[in-house]
This record gives C-alpha cells, structure tokens and sequence, in this order.
C-alpha cells in the first residue's frame, strides 16, 4: 500500500510539475503577446524612412540591417502596425530568449494562427540564423522581417541564409528626410543624372519652398539620426553611447573578438577622430596603438561594417580587409561633434557628408585626381562656394559640390543637393 502511495505521489507532483511548467508558458506567451500589441500601438505613421517603399515586402524572409539609432526598430513596428491579424512583434534581446528557443516559440504560435513575425534585434539571439533557416525550410506559408546589426552575416556555417533572406540596408537620413521631418513637407527625391543635368531647375524648387542653407547647418550636426527631436539636449551624447555599445555589444555578438581586441579599436577611432579625414599610415597607426599592421587593418574594417567608419578605396570592389583605403572618414558628419563639437573642421565635415550620402545608392571610390570618383564615371571635387575648377580642369565628366550657395551653376553644383538623392 505504501509502494502504491509512493508512486500515486509521484505521478502526482510530476503532474503538478508539468501543470507549472504549462501555466508558466502560457503566461510568458501572454507577456510576449502583449508587448507586441503594446508596442504596436505606440508606433506613428506620419513620418516613415526611405526604405519602407523599397522593401518587397511580399518575400517570405527579409533582413533590415542597420547601425543603432537609424530607425529599423520603427520602420519594422511601422509595417508590423499594418497588418490586421495573424502577425506579431518580438525584440529578440527580450530575456525570454536568453533560456528559450525561438524556433519552438514560433511553432507554438504558428498553431494559434500566426503567419507574419517580426523580429528585432536577432543579432542579440544566439541561434538567429540556424532557427530562421530551419522556420524557412518548414513554413513555406509564414512570413519573416527581421532586423539586425549591420555587421551581421548570413553565413555562418551550415545555417546559410545568404539564399534565403533578402537583405536591405537602412541608412540614416538624407538631408532630404531631414528637411521633411523638420517641416512637414513631402520633399522628391532625384536621381545622381538628375542632378547632373538639371541642377539649377531642381534647386529652384526647392529654394522657393525652403531656405536649403539654414536646414544644412542643422542636419550636419545633429540631423542623421532620426531620435534627434527626442534627444536634441543630450543628442552628441547619446551618440557617444552609441558608438559604445556597436562596439561593446553589438560587434561581440556577430564577431568572435575579445575585450583586448574592443579596447583596441576605441584607442584607434580616438586617434582617428582627430585627424579625419585621413590618409592612412597604417604602420604609423598601429605603433600609435601598440598593435600590428593586420590587426589595424582588421579594425578599421570592422569599425566600417558597424557604420562607424567610412573607407575609401581605389578599388570599391575587393573584399579584403587587408587593402588599405585611401582615406579614412566618420561614417556620417553628426559623428565628428561627438569627438570635437566646438573644434569641427568644416572641410571634413563637407567631405564626410557627400560619400556618406552617396554611398547609398553609388559605387564611390579614391580617383587619381579630385576627391571622390562615382561610379568610374564622375569626378568630384568637393569644397567651398569659392572653389575652383583647378585640381578638376581637363578631366571629363567633372564637378564640383560646392557648400554655401544656394543655386549652382555649369558644372558646379550645391553640396546640399546631393542629399536628395534618398
């Protein structure tokens, strides 16, 4: 009798262990549930990135790479807040997913009728890309947007969604973004030849609806972020924070490198933040660090995936981190008040502002005369509204960005403008 009390016990607790283990899921599922709809209804639409037109949002994986602070957490609730039923949103650095697996949580909610998931900051989730590999090869009805770091790769080892997942790249703002989310108006975009050729016509437009000049001030010290307007007191500072925790945090989570290596990097952007842009000694720099020419190599290409630095090659091409750049910039103008806000140098800044804004859309490389070369097609020269035409004279194809004029002329077109082209 008391053998079959013992085992009637057992049973007993094992049930009530499994009934704990049951509720405490349901009850986690809930919690998850109702952050997503939380956070649903907290995101606006009256302002909405560049990027959330060019999206093919029909395909079944889609990755939103990005540095922190560019918007992909909003740009990822704003799509999440369209769709009426079977969707829903989960932040993948939620502690939830420190003990739990995200694949068993989605099949769990795919036999409650979801289809559409939303996933921020998988860089954060260890099993990222084997579990949306295993969800793609399975689910051939669910659908997956996911953002993550912009160093983040899709291969890694026999998870390789590089087949799978379309990828997107999400920048900061343009100045045009810029100008519409200061003044309300809905501001066109044009193309690289559209501005080649019809630069004056175009800068008319938008003179007669705004004063260009007083917007560019403004954007070049703090318009590239979109959480600006939030932290407009504590702006640089919260990108100082920023760049911390890319390096910190985020580079960790994508790359196999150590506390001795991250220390090395900030001692190298320190350096590098007072002198860019730069033209590399890259031994020079690595005895300034007490490192080895490799490993500074190796740095800066790291820096430059987590969008803090901007290389430029000769050849835009090659994939070895082992080719010195050219030059050495911040990846975009706010950046350099964060090192030197009451001492910026107004020709880096000039500098910095035109590669980061072409980059997106153009192929932008070192030329052998002039400062930036496009799509081997165009030389440019970029300086002040009294620039000349002498370090381009005689080559094809050539311009001049000038700063401080509102309307260009022949081949001299305003710097502002090329902030149009996103």
């Amino acid at each position: 009798m008391n053998l079959l009390f013992q085992k009637a016990f057992c049973i007993f607790a094992f049930s009530k262990e499994q009934y704990l283990m049951f509720s405490k899921e349901l009850d986690m599922k809930k919690r998850l549930l109702q952050i997503a709809e939380k956070r649903k209804t907290s995101v606006q639409m009256k302002f909405v990135r560049y990027l959330y037109h060019e999206i093919a949002w029909e395909q079944r994986l889609i990755l939103i790479k990005g540095a922190r602070g560019t918007g992909k957490t909003t740009l990822l609730l704003q799509r999440f807040q369209q769709q009426t039923k079977n969707a829903i949103y989960l932040s993948l650095d939620d502690f939830y997913f420190e003990s739990n697996r995200l694949l068993l949580l989605i099949e769990d909610l795919y036999k409650d009728g979801f289809r559409q998931f939303y996933l921020d900051e998988v860089h954060q989730y260890e099993h990222w890309s084997k579990d949306l590999k295993n969800l793609y090869d399975n689910y051939e009805d669910i659908k997956i947007v996911a953002t993550g770091s912009s160093a983040l790769k899709l291969e890694t080892g026999k998870a390789d969604l590089s087949r799978r997942m379309t990828v997107y790249q999400l920048y900061g703002m343009s100045f045009r973004e810029f100008v519409e989310y200061e003044t309300g108006m809905q501001m066109a975009t044009f193309t690289l030849r559209e501005i080649l050729e019809n630069h004056q016509q175009i800068g008319n437009k938008v003179n007669d609806l705004i004063n260009p000049l007083k917007f560019f001030v403004d954007y070049l010290k703090h318009g590239y972020y979109p959480f600006y307007k939030k932290e407009k007191k504590f702006y640089h500072q919260k990108l100082q924070q920023i760049i911390q925790l890319s390096l910190d945090i985020d580079l960790p989570s994508v790359e196999n490198i150590n506390f001795t290596t991250i220390k090395g990097m900030k001692n190298l952007l320190y350096i590098l933040s007072q002198i860019v842009p730069y033209t590399p000694n890259i031994q020079s720099l690595a005895t300034k660090i007490d490192s080895q020419r490799n490993f500074v190599l190796m740095a800066l290409d790291l820096m430059e995936k987590s969008s803090i630095l901007n290389l430029l090659r000769r050849d835009s091409q090659s994939t070895s981190y082992l080719q010195k750049p050219e030059k050495i910039f911040l990846e975009n103008p706010n950046l350099a008040y964060v090192f030197s806000e009451n001492n910026t140098n107004i020709g880096n800044l000039r500098e910095t502002f035109f590669l980061n804004q072409l980059k997106v859309k153009h192929d932008v490389k070192a030329p052998k005369y002039g400062d930036f070369m496009l799509d081997n097609t165009y030389t440019f020269e970029v300086g002040g509204a009294t620039k000349t035409q002498n370090q381009i004279s005689g080559i094809p194809l050539a311009y001049i960005a000038a700063d401080n004029i509102r309307f260009g002329s022949q081949n001299k077109i305003p710097l502002w403008l090329f902030g149009f082209l996103y």
